[in-house]
């Protein structure tokens, strides 16, 4: 394996994943605000491994792989905890419902394209913006409490709606995107070679 330092910041951002759920089965100001801390430090990790890896031509096929991995596992636990804390108020879990959901569905998608030749289909300018809205959401959920007569709580559920319509926008935008580069014929002639290659190979 290519661990290079990119691939290890990406292994130590999954590594941030059980200690987020860990201060969050606890409630009070004190754990709000490591967790809110760890996710801090996860957020601002990735643009790190994504700088290196740009900068010094360190990028492989594991990171590809490992980089949004990391994302969508530090992402997914923050929010599915948020929904299930002991404390009160919390996110909506219909809210992690729909989010989750359309990640799962993008990477999907990708997966799909990826088996068709070997296709890219580029995350568009929405799916950055979401990416912003949803780590600065989830950073002020995390904090929770009011702080200097800001209600951190309220602030990170306004984003928190801002960024699942913009996930959800983005979705549909990936996927119509994913059937103009894949588009019905090609995805059907490339079943039917693998079919083929498979009964040839079989007589």
């Amino acid at each position: 394996m290519n661990f290079t330092t990119p691939n290890v910041i990406s292994l130590a951002r999954i590594g941030t994943a059980p200690i987020l759920i860990y201060l969050l089965l606890f409630t009070g100001p004190m754990f709000a605000a490591l967790a809110a801390a760890v996710f801090a430090v996860a957020t601002l990790s990735d643009y790190l491994d994504g700088y290196l890896a740009r900068s010094y031509g360190s990028a492989s096929t594991l990171g590809k792989f490992l980089d949004p991995l990391a994302d969508k596992i530090v992402v997914t636990v923050a929010l599915i905890m948020l929904a299930g804390i002991a404390r009160s108020p919390r996110v909506p879990a219909w809210m992690v419902a729909v989010l989750v959901s359309r990640e799962i569905a993008v990477t999907g998608l990708r997966a799909v394209a990826a088996s068709e030749g070997g296709l890219v289909v580029a995350a568009g300018e929405l799916g950055k913006y979401k990416m912003v809205l949803q780590a600065l959401a989830i950073e002020a959920l995390l904090i929770h409490y009011t702080y200097f007569h800001v209600d951190f709580f309220a602030g990170g559920m306004f984003l928190l709606w801002i960024a699942m319509v913009v996930s959800v926008w983005s979705g549909i935008e990936y996927y119509v995107t994913f059937i103009d580069v894949v588009g019905p014929g090609q995805a059907a002639e490339a079943s039917k070679q693998r079919t083929f290659d498979k009964r040839r190979a079989g007589g």
